[in-house]
């Protein structure tokens, strides 16, 4: 029985599976599927649903129950094929819209609050990371002389992303040298890929300047070290996740903790994502071991196509899919200007 090949009854069937158990963590049974889910068919038929899709590996039996569980194949044809998107009350379209128009500064922030917000309606657990910097264009760049000897360098992208690092230097540096500094630095790099700060010394010295490589080269070193470092990886709401029965086994508790201790396991969870604005990996469809006992949902945050970061939803297999995407994608629609 190939992924596309369930009928509409099987369908329905898996679908109030899904829906049952991520509503109470407990298997599910043909007498619970007729008595909440308004489906016509006798128990004997579910039943006989029930069976085939576990013959066919998309439920799954628990030993302790004669319920079923849906398995991690179930969990993918959920999501592909059946996920209703408008899982989303008025109450929580209104909290996201007030959420959203808090006034910020620079993109980091707004980041951080999408990943906020997103935790806080579905009581999942989200790690953020800023946009990769290497991908970014530069606005602009601004010395300014913090003492002789002390200049703060700060870097502004198209995108709205602020770098800044503090430069010193081993000789006295004058207003006037910052001044042309400023004007050399923005003259040959704004509108040019952030990377391009990396370039051979001499491209930034001209003849008739009087300039020592003891000013250049700590600027170009400095800005170069400040750009390559990794965004910072913000977390929220780990402690939801601990109120999941999932997580009164110690062993996933344990793992889960060493996940969300696991700066570099993170970052790379989250810039595996495809193009697409949102990805679903559930279980073992993690690359990384650590995930296995877990499902990760990625959004590439984006706001009218610039390039915000990614956030990440991480929590049991028997995540709340619908409201996850739902949100996600309410979200999505009123950062870029809907309703």
């Amino acid at each position: 029985m190939s992924n596309k090949a369930l009928d509409d009854r099987k369908k329905k069937v898996l679908q109030a599976i899904v829906e049952e158990y991520v509503n109470t963590a407990e298997p599910v049974s043909s007498n619970a599927l007729t008595n909440n889910y308004g489906l016509n068919y006798s128990s004997a038929t579910i039943r006989n649903e029930m069976s085939d899709l576990e013959k066919a590996g998309y439920l799954d039996k628990t030993h302790t129950s004669s319920g079923r569980i849906p398995s991690e194949k179930g969990y993918r044809y959920y999501v592909d094929e059946l996920i209703k998107e408008d899982h989303i009350s008025i109450e929580e379209i209104k909290y996201i819209s007030s959420k959203l128009e808090t006034k910020v500064n620079e993109i980091e922030d707004l980041t951080k609050i999408a990943a906020n917000t997103i935790s806080e309606v579905t009581h999942y657990t989200t790690v953020s990371i800023g946009p990769k910097t290497t991908n970014q264009l530069i606005e602009e760049i601004k010395f300014v002389l913090l003492g002789t000897r002390m200049m703060l360098a700060v870097i502004l992208t198209e995108s709205g992303m602020v770098k800044e690092t503090i430069i010193k230097f081993d000789e006295d540096v004058t207003p006037k040298q910052v001044e042309t500094m400023n004007y050399m630095f923005n003259n040959k790099l704004k509108g040019q890929p952030i990377e391009t700060i990396d370039r051979p010394l001499e491209e930034y010295l001209y003849d008739e300047m009087t300039y020592s490589v003891n000013v250049i080269k700590p600027i170009i070193e400095q800005i170069k070290k400040v750009i390559q470092e990794e965004s910072n990886v913000y977390l929220e709401g780990a402690n939801k996740s601990f109120e999941l029965p999932e997580f009164n086994s110690l062993e996933v508790a344990k793992n889960f903790i060493n996940v969300l201790d696991t700066k570099e396991l993170i970052s790379d969870m989250l810039n595996s994502g495809f193009a697409e604005d949102i990805n679903v990996y559930i279980g073992e469809e993690n690359q990384k071991e650590e995930l296995k006992d877990f499902s990760v949902v990625t959004f590439k945050h984006k706001v009218n196509g610039k390039d915000l970061g990614t956030i990440g939803i991480i929590g049991p297999k028997r995540m709340d899919y619908a409201k996850v995407i739902s949100v996600m994608k309410y979200i999505s629609k009123k950062l870029n200007g809907g309703n």
